[in-house]
């Protein structure tokens, strides 16, 4: 038997892998997003007992988290875009845990896919793509390649979402 053609390779590549991370989830069945993960701290999924509703407060504040002996408000991040709106009546919600600066914010979203890397000049304007109520939220759009059809991803910006007007006074 001949085993000079099943060598391993003496030279393994260092090369890394090339863009940023980003965290992709779905907004709703039809809306993929994604975040840079400078800003994202973790994705869980957090029974609906341990969220705490708050009274008096805008549709989109779901309520109050408690995570690692911090509080933490949750917002469905989907309805804050004004998309759709999660199941109220669900036994758990899905999270992605963000943090601006020292501010805190948990994002209720439909489903967390995992991680994908892009480059910074694959991310286009979102002007005339999209909803203009959403453009303030977002850094740009991008196409991801898939096997059934290509998919316009939404790059959100963290920044603009935890300064969202409905949030200034409760974060």
């Amino acid at each position: 038997m001949d085993t000079s053609a099943i060598a391993l390779p003496t030279d393994r590549p260092t090369t890394k892998p090339v863009g940023e991370a980003y965290l992709k989830f779905r907004l709703n069945a039809k809306t993929p997003a994604i975040f840079s993960m400078r800003s994202v701290q973790e994705a869980l999924v957090l029974p609906a007992r341990r969220l705490t509703p708050m009274p008096n407060m805008p549709a989109a504040m779901m309520g109050l988290m408690n995570r690692r002996s911090r509080v933490i408000w949750v917002v469905d991040l989907a309805q804050l875009l004004e998309l759709s709106t999660l199941d109220m009546n669900a036994q758990q919600y899905t999270l992605i845990l963000v943090q601006v600066g020292t501010v805190p914010l948990g994002l209720a979203v439909q489903q967390v896919e995992g991680m994908i890397r892009l480059q910074s000049d694959e991310i286009q304007s979102p002007v005339g793509q999209i909803s203009a109520a959403l453009v303030p939220y977002l850094r740009g759009c991008a196409l991801q390649d898939q096997p059934q059809k290509p998919e316009m991803l939404l790059v959100l910006e963290a920044e603009a979402i935890v300064q969202a007007p409905i949030l200034r006074t409760r974060t």
